[in-house]
């Protein structure tokens, strides 16, 4: 049977793409397994539909194409030049369908599946590797993709469903979020070993009022703490250096090149002091996130139900 081009095809070549897809897509199945054993009887048979339903909806494909997929003798049936080069592209997106499905389903595994968890530089170095450390203690194979940024592009992250979960400070208040409080972590003033304050134990932020320093960029909820906390203290900080991360903050504290409002380190820094702030009470939230509505894997909601009762016992 010739390759005869169909008259007035449903789907002319200017239609728009979502209704191409919408309208073929519910067939695609059915051709393969027609493609596949060029029989419409036993076709139908294997994938358990009416042999009616099928032959309906080969036609249908073909009508809306506006071209001959099959050439037909009886119940048996072969592709024509058009057929063939439909079915190489319709095997490749069947393909793909079959690895996002196992993909989702073994993401959802409650055993083996992945948690999307997003936290601040901060807490990379040792608490969130001693989170996940105690929670695998009796989920042991379920994975993590962890992602290390600021606060606000992690939210954005949230909502952009990147991410299941995220440590975060401030703890956000947002109509469209869940936020829980889990813990406080005290800030200190980090100044050069040979600064004058450096003998000290204690200071008042205020007596930093004069000094350079060094913080994150904006957009970074530490920047937004340390700005508000030296307003509190009646001074606007005199910005020298803005960076990126708190390690390197402390760096360039060392090189003597201003002072800073940081968390406590993970190990202790050479070439620094770190002080107790006595006023403005200095301390920072730690919270964690989630997308209000969204619903949980598994996986997600065994980590979060694990977050929520560290409330309180967070930070090492």
């Amino acid at each position: 049977m010739e390759h005869q081009q169909r008259s007035q095809p449903r789907l002319s070549p200017s239609s728009d793409t979502e209704d191409m897809v919408m309208l073929l897509a519910p067939r695609l199945a059915y051709f393969a397994g027609v493609a596949r054993t060029e029989h419409v009887t036993r076709a139908a048979q294997e994938m358990d539909v009416p042999q009616s339903t099928l032959s309906r909806a080969m036609v249908r494909l073909e009508q809306d194409l506006g071209v001959d997929l099959f050439a037909r003798i009886g119940r048996t049936v072969s592709l024509t030049p058009a057929g063939r080069t439909f079915l190489g592209s319709v095997e490749r997106a069947l393909g793909e369908i079959r690895r996002a499905a196992d993909e989702v389903r073994a993401d959802a595994d409650p055993a083996t599946g992945k948690v999307a968890f997003g936290f601040l530089h901060t807490m990379g170095s040792e608490t969130v590797p001693g989170l996940i450390r105690a929670f695998r203690a009796d989920h042991p194979r379920v994975r993590f993709s962890l992602v290390q940024n600021y606060g606000e592009a992690m939210i954005e992250r949230l909502r952009a469903g990147e991410l299941d979960l995220c440590l975060t400070s401030p703890v956000p208040d947002a109509p469209d979020l869940v936020a829980r409080r889990l813990d406080e972590q005290k800030l200190r003033l980090v100044v050069p070993a040979d600064h004058p304050l450096a003998a000290r134990r204690r200071v008042r932020l205020a007596e930093a009022a004069e000094e350079s320093f060094v913080t994150l960029e904006p957009g970074y909820g530490l920047r937004r703490i340390t700005d508000d906390l030296c307003q509190e203290a009646g001074f606007k900080p005199r910005i020298a250096f803005e960076g990126e991360e708190a390690e390197t903050l402390r760096g360039l504290v060392a090189a003597g090149l201003g002072v800073a409002l940081l968390p406590p380190p993970a190990f202790p820094r050479p070439g620094v002091v770190e002080l107790t702030v006595t006023a403005p009470r200095a301390a920072r939230e730690i919270g964690v996130a989630w997308l209000d509505g969204h619903p949980d894997t598994p996986p997600v909601a065994a980590f979060k139900k694990f977050l929520l009762s560290r409330r309180g016992n967070l930070l090492p």
